[in-house]
């Protein structure tokens, strides 16, 4: 049996303002910003959501899908952003789980290709996305690694 539920936050609106806080815990980024990506989800004004993976009650991952994820490549569209699993519930498949959940679920709405940026070498190419280019990151000095997902 699996312990792990994985849902879309339409599917368990109630959560909008735990996942916020939950990724701005985990990146930084205000909690209103993710709070207003959430809500334009939540009320259909996009298509690009948020997904979780939760134990029991408590989220233990969760990735989003914006326009862009601060770099300057605007025509790069839509971005994967925040991708984050809890330390101890790393090397289950878990992230695996989210970003195929977000392939399928872009796919269904017509939505593709899919970008993400990252400095991770290895771990996404393990998922079916490849190295598209480098990204300048705003307010960043070194370019960052850009993924395509086709």
């Amino acid at each position: 049996m699996n312990r792990y539920t994985y849902v879309t936050l339409r599917e368990m609106p109630k959560l909008k303002e735990t996942a916020a806080a939950w990724f701005h815990n985990k990146w930084g980024v205000p909690q209103e910003a993710y709070l207003s990506c959430m809500e334009d989800y939540l009320n259909n004004t996009t298509e690009y959501g948020w997904y979780l993976c939760l134990h029991k009650e408590m989220i233990i991952g969760g990735v989003g899908v914006i326009e862009n994820d601060f770099h300057d490549r605007k025509d790069l569209s839509p971005n994967v952003c925040a991708l984050y699993i809890e330390k101890e519930y790393r090397c289950q498949g878990i992230a695996g789980q989210l970003l195929d959940m977000v392939v399928k679920d872009m796919k269904r709405k017509g939505v593709s290709p899919l970008y993400l940026i990252t400095d991770h070498t290895n771990f996404y190419e393990r998922y079916g996305w490849e190295f598209l280019c480098m990204v300048q990151g705003n307010d960043e000095p070194a370019m960052t690694r850009m993924y395509i997902y086709r």
